[in-house]
């Protein structure tokens, strides 16, 4: 049972310890969760959550080494991602200068479809989800014995699924909160300047 249990809990907690890291695609499931639109807190999730187990499956399979032979493919994905941050943070200054009280039910289609969106491109847009799932928990997870990494690789992939389902379904207890126009302005002035800086910081190379 330790051969299997003791690696699937150093996985969860490493891969844990990476995720919970405030960044873009955290601050963007906490702003869909407090929004709690129906149909799409789930399916922005499962985006997160689904992404993160496929990177880290691809890095145990040894996925990472290829990107490390590949610089500029990671250097494109690093501009790319770098300037949608940037447009990100834009908008979200835009929000903050003219912010809105939450209003609760009545999500469109075309909502859903852009959250969902938004999500895909703040996850695979961002070379250190590469950096941090592909190669690092690769590695780490191939440092492990026999069928032993595959173990590792389902703690951290469950480590996913359990913080990215408790962001975005916790969120909703702050709603009362954002029920003010207020609140929402304090928190897209905090969003803006989290992807404007992670946007310039990733376009410096930082």
């Amino acid at each position: 049972m330790n051969e299997t249990l003791l690696p699937a809990l150093l996985g969860f907690g490493t891969g844990l310890a990476l995720i919970v890291a405030i960044g873009a695609q955290n601050a963007y499931v906490l702003r869909v969760g407090i929004d709690g639109r129906p149909g799409t807190v789930l399916p922005v999730v499962l985006v997160c959550a689904l992404s993160d187990a496929l990177l880290i499956t691809a890095g145990v399979l040894g996925v990472g080494a290829v990107l490390g032979a590949a610089p500029g493919l990671v250097t494109a994905v690093r501009f790319l991602g770098a300037g949608f941050l940037v447009a990100y943070g834009l908008i979200a200054v835009r929000r903050a200068l003219r912010p809105g009280a939450l209003v609760v039910g009545g999500a469109a289609k075309d909502g859903r479809r852009a959250a969902v969106a938004t999500a895909l491109v703040l996850t695979w847009l961002n070379p250190h989800v590469y950096l941090d799932t592909v190669v690092l928990l690769g590695s780490l997870a191939n440092q492990q014995a026999g069928d032993a990494r595959w173990w590792w690789a389902a703690g951290a992939v469950t480590g996913s699924f359990t913080w990215f389902f408790a962001l975005g379904f916790g969120a909703r207890l702050l709603r009362p909160l954002f029920a003010r126009p207020g609140a929402w302005r304090v928190l897209d002035a905090l969003i803006a300047a989290l992807m404007l800086t992670l946007g310039v910081r990733m376009a410096l190379g930082a």
